[in-house]
C-alpha cells in the first residue's frame, strides 16, 4: 500500500458505504423493486473501480464485474453485492493496519518525518477495521 492507495481506499469504501446504506433503506421497504438506471450507472461505476482496486486477491467474486443494465437488478441484489464489496474492503484494511498507542494506522511504503514505525513504514491514522477482534 502507498498513500495514493489509502486515498483511493477511503474514497471508494466511503462511496460504497453511502450507496449501500441508501439502497438498504429502499430494500427494506421494497426488496423486489428494480433499481433505476440512474442509480445503477453509479453502482456499476463504483463496482468497476473497486474491482480494479481490490485486484484478484480481495475481489469478492471472481466472475462478477458489474450488473447488467439490460437485466435491471432488484434492490436486494444490489445490497447483497455491495455488502460483499464492503467486507472485502475491510479485509484489505485489516491486512494493512496496525494498532499503536491505542490508535489504528495504515502501514504504507515510503518514508516521512512523522509517524514512522521501526521498519521505516509510514503510519497514517485510520479507524479500526470492522469486525476485527482486539
Amino acid at each position: 500500500m502507498n498513500r495514493d492507495n489509502v486515498d483511493a481506499f477511503e474514497k471508494l469504501s466511503g462511496q460504497l458505504l453511502s450507496i449501500y446504506e441508501e439502497v438498504s433503506l429502499l430494500s427494506k421497504k421494497n426488496p423486489n423493486d428494480a433499481v433505476n438506471k440512474f442509480k445503477l450507472k453509479f453502482v456499476n461505476s463504483l463496482i468497476s473501480q473497486s474491482n480494479g482496486f481490490l485486484s484478484d486477491k480481495y475481489k469478492p467474486f471472481e466472475d462478477f464485474n458489474e450488473f447488467d443494465e439490460d437485466d435491471i437488478p432488484q434492490n436486494s441484489d444490489v445490497v447483497f453485492i455491495l455488502s460483499q464489496y464492503l467486507q472485502c474492503f475491510e479485509k484489505l484494511r485489516a491486512d494493512n493496519v496496525i494498532i499503536k498507542g491505542g490508535y489504528w494506522f495504515w502501514r504504507i511504503e515510503g518514508r516521512e518525518d512523522d509517524n514512522v514505525d521501526d521498519d521505516g513504514m509510514v503510519l497514517i491514522r485510520t479507524v479500526k477495521p470492522k469486525k476485527l477482534k482486539d
